[in-house]
């Protein structure tokens, strides 16, 4: 009776620990794509940024959204547009090394962190260009997408940058590129002005279509 009753509670233990480490992964991840969420993207920031200080590394953050990505839903509908943020993970998921963090802040914005040099994260950003070249296959039909990418990097010249302004940073190069309606990665620069950029950028937000076609055709 005292060897079964032992089991039970090494049972019972057992499962409270598994199902407190699925709540604690699923508060820190997306529920449609798996990647880290905003809480996790937040965390690996900031120990980035500490390890910057101590190492003399570079932390670089590539921010991304989709143009046209609401065409898609008014189009084929939201199980569409899952399925397109989904393949989009893959892809982001594809161009980084295993340290680096890709995350899916809401709706399709992205975010990609990378800890290394300047280098590493133009590197990463050129691969994540690249993802798009080939269109996406969604219920038999080919979308050919155009995301806008924005990159920032925190340098070692820059100890007291926060994690607050090098995501604002990420985020006005991406409205830059927004309002060019090019394909590329726009750098920061403290010449962006984030009131004319971001206002831009959204204005123009869904102008440009993405081509749409059957995938049998």
């Amino acid at each position: 009776g005292r060897v079964s009753g032992a089991v039970i509670v090494f049972h019972d233990v057992s499962e409270a620990r598994a199902m407190a480490q699925k709540m604690a992964h699923m508060a820190r991840h997306d529920f449609l794509t798996g990647l880290a969420n905003r809480t996790l993207l937040y965390e690996r920031l900031e120990h980035a940024m500490r390890l910057r200080e101590r190492n003399v590394l570079a932390v670089g953050v590539l921010a991304l959204d989709l143009n046209d990505f609401k065409l898609v839903n008014d189009t084929f509908g939201h199980h569409a547009g899952d399925e397109l943020l989904i393949g989009v993970a893959d892809r982001l998921t594809g161009c980084v090394r295993t340290g680096d963090t890709v995350a899916r802040l809401g709706g399709d914005e992205f975010v990609v962190l990378v800890e290394d040099s300047a280098d590493q994260s133009q590197l990463v950003a050129n691969r994540v260009l690249g993802a798009f070249d080939e269109p996406f296959t969604i219920d038999g039909h080919e979308m050919s997408m155009l995301p806008s990418l924005g990159l920032a990097i925190a340098g070692a010249d820059e100890p007291d940058l926060s994690v607050d302004e090098l995501l604002r940073r990420a985020d006005v190069a991406m409205y830059a590129s927004k309002a060019l309606r090019t394909r590329g990665v726009q750098t920061f620069t403290p010449q962006m002005g984030l009131a004319g950029m971001a206002g831009n950028g959204m204005a123009n937000d869904g102008v440009r279509r993405a081509p749409l076609r059957s995938a049998a055709t």
